[in-house]
């Protein structure tokens, strides 16, 4: 496998220098490149080869970030992704050496937040790093009241710092939910296909499908509706899509 080399590279000041990376990779030469370029570009690093020890890696470092191979010893990608969305919104970005649209879909379904496939130039792997570092850098800030915030009865979302509050209560919320819940909130009381939400918040060049939209809305509920079962605010339109009332 052969990977480009980044030889140029410069920390975006929006980032701070010193963003934690958390590094799940049993391949050990790609470890270690990728620790070099990291470190390079100004962040830390933390890092493990064993999928059963990443969440306790993850627990212990709270890192910014988590880039991630999909096939690791003990619990892989997908598992500790699955599980680590059960606790933390950190971005993940997911690695693997197989190309099969399926892995991508399920990857992203289950809450990562960008795929790479091998190989791969360091530049792109940076570049999507800083992506994600940078729609997230504000997610970790203390709650409280703030100019443009979004407010829905006990619903209030405020985009400028990231932060979703319930009943007052600071909610963690991963990039896409609170991207999905932002879109209907602004867009209150219309009524969007799952093909038209895939486009609006994913991007038209998302290789999931209508099921990504399914999950997320199942996920936000469990967060924002007093019974999910019986959602108040994120309403499902039958043999339309969802909506967002309140």
């Amino acid at each position: 496998m052969v990977i480009g080399y980044c030889r140029e590279v410069t920390a975006g000041s929006i980032l701070g220098q010193m963003a934690k990376i958390a590094l799940i990779e049993d391949d050990r030469t790609l470890s270690d490149l990728l620790r070099y370029n990291l470190n390079r570009e100004g962040f830390s690093v933390v890092a493990t080869a064993d999928g059963n020890l990443a969440l306790e890696l993850i627990r212990r470092e709270k890192p910014d970030a988590v880039v991630m191979d999909v096939m690791l010893p003990g619990m892989d990608g997908f598992e500790v992704t699955r599980a680590l969305r059960r606790e933390s919104p950190v971005p993940v970005l997911m690695l693997t050496a197989r190309s099969d649209e399926i892995d991508k879909v399920l990857g992203l379904e289950l809450g990562a937040d960008d795929y790479l496939t091998k190989p791969f130039s360091m530049r792109e792997l940076l570049a999507r790093v800083k992506v994600m570092l940078r729609r997230g850098e504000t997610a970790k800030r203390e709650p409280g009241p703030a100019e443009g915030s979004i407010r829905s009865g006990e619903i209030e979302l405020d985009p400028a710092r990231h932060v979703l509050l319930v009943s007052g209560a600071a909610v963690e919320a991963t990039p896409k939910e609170f991207d999905l819940l932002q879109f209907l909130m602004n867009n209150r009381g219309q009524v969007f296909s799952r093909e038209g939400l895939l486009d609006r918040v994913w991007g038209y060049d998302f290789p999931g499908d209508s099921r990504t939209v399914d999950v997320h809305v199942r996920w936000l509920r469990q967060k924002i509706e007093a019974d999910p079962s019986r959602p108040k605010h994120l309403q499902t339109v039958r043999g339309v899509g969802y909506k967002f009332e309140g």
